[in-house]
């Protein structure tokens, strides 16, 4: 058994980092000869596979085993994150908690497996979390400098890469981390939250949140009639102007529904050709069906659609589609993943075209009860919902001064910003 530095110390002035957690490592600390405890890990091979990293909690002067009580504590394994996709029980147990805390299809195995094979770097982290046999939690957690980690977010997943059985407390889970399995961390970030899914912390002495974005949802309730009669005047009187216009011209106009996996390939394809030819190409944020973006959207959908999960929307003026919505649909909830429009059409809205049939067929349909947005609440979602809700950033501090540090960070960017 190794005995890790604790969370009690502060380097002195003048005392470089190396040498303070040398001396951390070297001697007990303030805290451990109060009896608060110290964090232990077990180098030994036995029970676990190369790789591995057990770690247990002990108070100080004990033997390490779980706290008296009736529930075990957590024992935590720390592994390489592509560990999610070479073991059956892991994404096995992962779907299942996903299941217990909202069971989101994009935070299934299969797409972070996905996300972390396309967008990860190889350093990412699978932290599993188990009480007695059964696995309780799991994060995909991402080292950064200065001794800092945050769950895996790529832009293209909504939410933190993480889930646990719902019973348990984030801010417990986290604190368990952040003094156990990942070492000499000083702060542990848990990034894009949903208080749907898991309610906003307090804020404590040792931890912060803060808000992310705004974001939007519909509720299907009733009929479309009902709900399209309560949208603005200026909505419904500019679609129907449109309309006529367009069927004025001898333009065709109508909805594709795609579930079927062999047209998701296309689909993504015809998708990246109009972000493509639009603004995002500038910034180089646009899908295309050879870049990472198309890549990982066409496997994600493609995998959904094997469980008729997968659905893309398209719209089209006679032959060409001119709008597209990327999305996945469980257990009732529609999220909508990526939606794009062609941008040369100056005279009327493929996209607000698209978003009425796409809703009045939903409506229509009963399999789905309420529209995710998951983006940030732009102008135009106030169009079609007056329904919002705040997705927010959640960090546990190992210590409480390391939070005050970074308060006062915060507030001297702040003052330089606006000087």
């Amino acid at each position: 058994m190794t005995r890790l530095a604790h969370p009690g110390w502060v380097p002195s002035s003048g005392e470089s980092l190396a040498k303070t957690i040398t001396t951390a490592f070297e001697r007990p600390s303030l805290l451990e000869r109060q009896g608060l405890g110290a964090c232990f890990v077990d180098t030994s091979p036995a029970g676990g596979t190369s790789g591995e990293l057990h770690v247990r909690r002990t108070e100080f002067g004990s033997k390490a085993s779980p706290a008296e009580g009736t529930l075990p504590a957590i024992a935590w394994t720390k592994l390489a994150a592509s560990a999610l996709k070479q073991t059956l029980e892991l994404s096995t147990a992962w779907d299942r908690l996903n299941a217990r805390r909202g069971d989101l299809p994009f935070l299934s195995s299969d797409a972070m497996i996905a996300a972390l094979e396309i967008f990860g770097e190889g350093n990412e982290k699978l932290l599993v979390g188990k009480r007695g046999p059964r696995v309780v939690a799991m994060f995909l957690l991402v080292p950064l400098p200065n001794f800092l980690w945050c769950t895996f977010q790529p832009s293209q997943i909504p939410l933190g890469a993480w889930v646990a059985d719902p019973a348990l407390d984030l801010a417990d889970l986290a604190r368990s981390l952040v003094r156990g399995p990942l070492g000499l961390c000083l702060s542990l970030s848990f990034t894009q939250m949903d208080p749907g899914l898991c309610s906003r912390s307090e804020d404590t002495t040792d931890s912060q949140s803060c808000d992310y974005i705004e974001t939007g949802w519909i509720e299907l309730t009733g009929t479309f009639e009902d709900y399209w009669n309560e949208r603005g005047k200026n909505l419904r009187q500019n679609l129907r102007k449109q309309r006529s216009k367009l069927a004025a011209q001898g333009v065709s106009v109508h909805m594709r529904v795609l579930t079927d996996g062999s047209e998701m390939a296309a689909a993504v394809e015809r998708y990246g050709a109009l972000e493509s030819a639009g603004w995002k190409a500038g910034q180089g944020t646009a899908i295309h069906c050879d870049n990472a973006q198309g890549h990982f959207y066409r496997r994600l959908l493609e995998s959904a659609a094997t469980r008729g999960e997968a659905v893309v929307f398209e719209y089209l003026f006679d032959d060409r589609v001119v709008a597209s919505n990327l999305c996945l649909q469980r257990r009732g909830i529609l999220t909508i993943l990526k939606t794009t429009y062609d941008e040369s059409i100056k005279a009327c809205s493929p996209a607000f075209l698209l978003s009425q049939e796409q809703l009045a067929y939903l409506f229509q349909g009963k399999i789905v009860s309420r529209v995710e947005y998951y983006g940030r609440m732009m102008d135009w979602h106030t169009k079609w919902t007056e329904n919002k809700r705040t997705l927010h950033h959640f960090t546990m501090y190992r210590l409480p001064l390391l939070k005050q540090i970074a308060a006062l960070r915060r507030r001297r960017v702040r003052r330089l910003t606006t000087d």
